[in-house]
């Protein structure tokens, strides 16, 4: 496969062009990488921000609100849990349990819990749990 990239000019729009004999699995996902939600709307109480779902750890829904959780920060989103998970779906974020979706960028250990569930430590020292019917799922995308 070859790759050329070319700069457009001033007046030109950015743009993707796609070549191919025949839509492998592999061109579909890495198009469905490209075309992935990048930044969600996020509030911090009455302020609004874009933020990059890069740096999102994982998603949360605690008592009807979905909660978004970065390093250090925690972000409310209008959307629930079930529409995140469509949009990102494409990603590297994968559902873990009825109420939390996982960025699989931010584990730093998997470690088996008790009942069938698993344990992972994110990056930044946060612990979620996996639960076991979801542990498949998880396995699959790691290629354990």
């Amino acid at each position: 496969m070859k790759i050329v990239i070319e700069e457009p000019r001033d007046d030109e729009e950015e743009q993707i062009i796609v070549r191919c004999r025949q839509m492998t699995p592999d061109l579909l996902r890495m198009l469905a990488l490209l075309k992935a939600q990048d930044a969600l709307v996020a509030y911090d109480g009455a302020e609004i921000h874009r933020v990059q779902t890069a740096d999102v750890y994982y998603i949360e829904v605690v008592d009807n609100k979905t909660f978004l959780y970065y390093k250090d920060k925690v972000y409310e989103s209008k959307q629930k849990l079930y529409e995140l998970e469509e949009a990102l779906s494409n990603s590297d974020f994968l559902r873990v349990s009825k109420s939390v979706i996982l960025n699989l960028r931010k584990v730093r250990t998997l470690s088996p819990a008790l009942s069938g569930r698993f344990e992972t430590t994110l990056d930044n020292g946060e612990k979620v749990i996996i639960s076991r019917q979801y542990i498949g799922d998880l396995k699959k995308r790691l290629g354990i």
